[in-house]
């Protein structure tokens, strides 16, 4: 196999790297860097600019000029309004509805824009090797779900390149701190706070066995967060001091930004610092000027928001991975965002620990992609490598139920089957719905993919087997199948990136379910009523289907009908209190009725039947798909 290079594919700066001699390089741009600005001009495709040189025409041309655009991999148009955090280029649907980037008439889509990206990666790799570039070990955030990651995968294809892994970045870091370590075993913290994302990971090494125990995070919170609080803060003093609102000019909003970016880095090492912007703003009295100064202490306070966002993700991995503080050995800073004190503060109180930082925040998630490529190519000896799933995966069943069948924090790759049923009689198709989330509600739940499987042979509701198979490769990447265990007959969807109806952050959606556990008991035990009402009616049915006899007189169906629309009045009513005085008095009646009828019954039956008798068989039904 030739050359495998590692690509940390960023949101702010990407890094590539490869193994020489057993050990991780950095290699250095063009430009005599060590990290490329993941910013692309946009224009001529004769004349694309990529890196520091497009960087510096943000104030010059912004329109042009695209940057944080790993925010929208993957990304469907309804998505886009959570994620913009600051972003001032527009964004449209493209063809299929998915989040583009319009520049003047042309619509290009995240992944052609990462595409270049990735492009100048392989080319810097390229140069330096001295030798043609095909393959590489592409890394991306720990909660990026099957669409992100997918779209990952079509960015590197547009640039030449083919994905031989997608890899998690904290699990990236994990891998190039474990070259340093002694033949002993290490519960390691993986704090990863970049420009766009944020992942924190708990990852246990012994020797050559690297284990994810659980992982937390955001894929929507980062530096870029901490520079939309400053920008903000920027713009409103310039306001009070000119009554102008310099954000509503393209130009003069992208000189504050890099002004917030400038402010952030000095005052990671300075008590305070001054953000000059001469020129700012005009009107009819001539150009106007802004000179503030910002204390640490100042910068801290501004981005508390920010900061209370990372507890919970940390508090959520801990708990996760089952393990308690003093099993920590190390606490490993990811990303050029932990350089600021007040960050490295909250991860040194939350984890107990003092960071380790001996390796270079920016620069490691790129080498543990190298290492993964010299471990595939068989430079390093054979590491095994267990990650994990952010989120539960399932499907829908009848009531809008959600069915976990990959529960999340679950190893990776594997393979879960689950048998389910039909809910109809002779029902010959059942939709599969793919979900992703924590809710108990489907609904509530990330829709992945829908598809059906036909020709199941005519049978009685609840008869027929269904084989629901999920199964997710070293990549993370989602392929379900369904098979009729009667017939044989067969189908399958991979995920793809397109066949997603929405995607929100893992670790919010996973937030929201832990807050939302009443409510989603609640739902279920409305579920539980609605199965019973069914039931009820489906025996009536069967019953009266089944008799020769009358089985209740008008009065008695009167008042069962009245009993079952008061139950569903109350079930659309969330009342739970008339929910089960509802479901108690029709249940009164029905019990009233089928006693009667089987009384009935068997009085017939003791004169035309002998000791024959006719009985009702109450079927629980088991999870299935609708």
């Amino acid at each position: 196999m030739s050359r495998v290079i590692g690509i940390d594919l960023g949101t702010t700066n990407s890094v590539v790297a490869v193994l020489e001699n057993g050990r991780p390089e950095v290699i250095p741009n063009a430009e005599g860097h060590r990290t490329t600005p993941s910013v692309v001009m946009l224009g001529d495709p004769e004349n694309i600019l990529v890196g520091e040189l497009a960087k510096r025409q943000l104030v010059l041309e912004p329109s042009r000029v695209v940057y944080s655009v790993k925010r929208f991999m993957g990304a469907r148009m309804d998505e886009v309004a959570d994620r913009m955090n600051g972003i001032t280029y527009n964004v449209g649907p493209d063809a299929v509805g998915m989040a583009a980037v319009v520049i003047g008439e042309d619509t290009w889509t995240p992944e052609e824009i990462s595409a270049e990206t990735l492009r100048k990666m392989k080319s810097t790799a390229e140069e330096f090797l001295g030798e043609e570039v095909e393959n590489a070990v592409i890394t991306v955030p720990a909660h990026f779900n099957d669409s992100q990651r997918q779209a990952t995968k079509q960015a590197a294809e547009m640039a030449g390149l083919t994905a031989l892994r997608i890899i998690n970045e904290p699990t990236a870091a994990a891998l190039a701190y474990g070259l340093t370590l002694p033949e002993t075993r290490s519960v390691v913290a993986v704090f990863d706070f970049g420009g766009g994302t944020f992942d924190v990971s708990i990852l246990d090494i012994d020797g050559d066995i690297f284990e994810v125990k659980s992982t937390g995070g955001d894929t929507n919170l980062g530096g870029d967060s901490i520079n939309e609080l400053l920008v903000e803060h920027i713009a409103l003093n310039i306001r009070s001091e000119t009554n102008i609102d310099p954000l509503k000019d393209a130009k003069a909003h992208q000189r504050i930004v890099e002004a917030a970016e400038a402010a952030k880095c000095e005052l990671s090492s300075l008590q305070k610092t001054v953000i000059s912007l001469p020129y700012i703003v005009s009107d009819e009295n001539g150009p106007k000027h802004y000179s503030g100064e910002i204390t640490r202490e100042e910068f801290t306070k501004l981005i508390e928001p920010v900061l209370d966002k990372l507890l919970e993700p940390c508090h959520t991995a801990i708990t996760d991975a089952g393990i308690e503080l003093e099993d920590l050995t190390a606490l490993v800073l990811v990303g050029g965002s932990t350089r600021i004190p007040a960050v490295r503060e909250l991860a040194r109180e939350v984890f107990k620990l003092e960071p380790d930082c001996s390796l270079n925040p920016d620069e490691v998630v790129g080498c543990g992609a190298a290492i993964q490529a010299g471990i595939m190519t068989g430079e390093i000896e054979e590491v095994l490598l267990i990650d994990v799933t952010p989120l539960s995966l399932g499907i829908e069943l009848a009531d809008d139920v959600f069915s976990p069948i990959i529960p999340r924090n679950s190893s990776v790759p594997t393979t879960v089957k689950k048998k389910f049923t039909t809910v109809k009689d002779n029902q010959s198709t059942v939709k599969v719905h793919v979900l992703q989330g924590e809710r108990k509600m489907a609904s509530a739940n990330r829709s992945l993919a829908h598809f059906r499987l036909n020709d199941i042979p005519p049978a009685p509701k609840e008869i027929p087997e269904v084989e629901v198979s999920f199964h997710i490769d070293a990549n993370g990447i989602l392929t379900v199948s369904a098979m009729d265990l009667t017939s044989g007959c067969t189908d399958e969807v991979r995920v793809e990136s397109m066949s997603m109806a929405h995607e929100s952050e893992a670790d919010k959606m996973a937030q929201e379910a832990a807050t939302k556990t009443e409510l989603d008991r609640v739902f279920l035990q409305k579920s539980l009523v609605k199965e019973r009402r069914r039931d009820m009616e489906e025996r009536l049915d069967a019953l009266k289907a089944s008799s020769e006899i009358k089985i209740m007189d008008a009065d008695q169906a009167e008042q069962l009908k009245e009993a079952f629309f008061k139950l569903d009045v109350a079930l659309a009513q969330d009342d739970w209190a008339l929910i089960e005085d509802a479901e108690r008095a029709a249940r009164g009646i029905f019990v009233e009725i089928t006693s009667l009828a089987s009384m009935r019954s068997l009085d017939k039956n003791a004169l035309d039947l002998g000791d024959s008798n006719f009985e009702i068989s109450s079927v629980k039904k088991s999870d299935s798909t609708q």
